[in-house]
């Protein structure tokens, strides 16, 4: 299926119903909790809970690393349409067991997937990009998810919406992330079904991969690179409108 195709025909997947009949997108925001508390006092996942829990069609739980099964059982899963994932130095105490039920999730059921900044290194966003290279007979060369150089330099980052009129950039225009951790490509995955937002750097017009697309299966995975866990990227509000809209977008299976 052209990547047009996929765009163009996109079923509803059976989230949750509120108390009025409303479709609830029932989210699971998951940390590892390295994040420093005096920049993310609930953490990552915290803040995500508290800007996406206030929109009336979305229900956020929240788990953590250190949760039994590390958050990710099956009937936690089970309960989820999307699933939000920062990690940043704890990738390799995920287990495996998890990863391939998150990836069963993703890919038999439709549970869209959105890590987030460097959960470009976690062990699904790993296998799900080693998978949609093999399947596509185009194996990576090198490691999953890696990009050529990362600086956290504070930079300020010009964000370029490069799909105007696609559901997750509905409501945003072009705007400016004043401090950023830089990564440069390129990036180790494979061509993604379409690329959302491009970021340039001050004084290096780089076309970055800040918002990539890709289909798995019945789900679909958008990483979101903008964000580190010492900037207060995920109060801005254009970041915050993306992942609204991304939620919302990715709680839709073929």
């Amino acid at each position: 299926m052209s990547s047009k195709l996929f765009f163009a025909f996109i079923f509803p997947l059976a989230v949750g119903v509120g108390a009025e009949g409303s479709k609830t997108v029932r989210v699971l925001a998951w940390s590892e909790r390295t994040e420093p508390k005096d920049v993310y006092p609930q953490g990552i996942n915290g803040q995500f809970a508290a800007f996406l829990g206030a929109e009336g069609d979305v229900k956020v739980t929240v788990a953590n690393l250190s949760d039994p099964d590390q958050g990710l059982t099956e009937d936690a899963l089970a309960m989820t349409d999307v699933l939000i994932w920062f990690g940043h130095k704890q990738h390799a105490l995920v287990t495996d067991e998890n990863v391939e039920r998150i990836m069963k999730h993703i890919r038999e059921r439709g549970m869209g997937f959105l890590p987030i900044h460097s959960a470009h290194y976690a062990k699904p966003f790993q296998r799900i990009m080693k998978t949609i290279a093999f399947d596509r007979g185009k194996p990576l060369e090198g490691t999953p998810g890696k990009w050529a150089k990362v600086a956290n330099s504070g930079a300020r980052e010009t964000i370029h919406i490069a799909a105007p009129g696609h559901p997750i950039t509905k409501g945003v225009k072009d705007f400016e992330i004043p401090q950023t951790e830089v990564y440069w490509n390129p990036f180790i995955v494979p061509a993604p079904d379409l690329k959302i937002l491009e970021g340039r750097y001050a004084n290096d017009m780089q076309d970055g991969s800040d918002g990539l697309l890709w289909k798995f299966g019945k789900g679909k995975v958008f990483y979101f690179r903008p964000g580190h866990e010492t900037y207060p990227i995920y109060f801005q509000p254009e970041v915050q409108q993306i992942l609204k809209n991304a939620v919302r977008f990715l709680a839709l299976a073929e």
